[in-house]
């Protein structure tokens, strides 16, 4: 019994520390948005999920040394989702990181933190401390929420502040540069990019399904 309580603890103490240090990354990388004067950052995809989820994280961090109310499954598995989209888009659509123009911190790109190590270290936390097969299949619709007000905001924003991002480009990514591409292809681009994050909302889903409902360090 003693060795059963003392690795239940020891367990609860590593995966709060661990979800406090994915908290650290998301935080850190978007270090940026958060000073004054460079708030523009906050229209980049990659800052907004790095933020939620650092909040997201902060909040399982400190359930997790506490023995506390852990966060929603349904936001957990939302953020889950989104970071690793961010991690995908960065790596098979943006262009590489410049390391002479990125922003260092510690010695580290903060491109680094938020389109690398956060995704990595979300993705090993739904994989092995989570409780699994807790997602609705519905979970993959309405995960799709955040996308179109985040499309809606960047179009918004630029009719208002047509001089007002980074760059003096008020769309952050080509793909939904409404003023380059027209409606016809950004209507295009828009539904193909919903459609792909349903379905990797479908994957997230039955890899959920198949995972036992608990691991050997899983911390509820």
């Amino acid at each position: 019994m003693g060795l059963s309580v003392g690795y239940a603890f020891g367990m609860r103490f590593f995966v709060g520390i661990y979800r406090l240090i994915i908290a650290f990354f998301c935080f850190s990388g978007t270090y940026e948005g958060w000073l004054l004067g460079v708030g523009n950052k906050w229209i980049y995809f990659t800052f907004e999920t790095n933020a939620i989820l650092g909040l997201v994280m902060l909040w399982a961090g400190a359930a997790s040394l506490l023995k506390g109310i852990q966060p929603p499954s349904w936001l957990k598995g939302c953020l889950t989702l989104y970071i690793i989209i961010t991690g995908l888009v960065a790596w098979l659509i943006l262009p590489p990181a410049d390391p002479t123009t990125t922003t260092h911190l510690y010695g580290m790109m903060t491109s680094t933190m938020v389109h690398i190590i956060a995704p990595i270290l979300a993705s090993i936390d739904f994989m092995l401390f989570d409780p699994h097969r807790r997602y609705k299949w519905h979970y993959s619709l309405s995960w799709l929420v955040y996308f179109p007000f985040y499309v809606a905001f960047v179009v918004i924003r630029a009719q208002i502040w047509p001089n007002a991002g980074p760059g003096k480009d008020p769309y952050p990514y080509g793909f939904i540069d409404l003023k380059a591409l027209g409606w016809q292809q950004f209507g295009i681009n828009i539904v193909t990019y919903a459609f792909a994050f349903f379905v990797m909302g479908l994957m997230l889903f039955v890899i959920d399904r198949i995972l036992p409902k608990k691991t050997p360090l899983t911390v509820s």
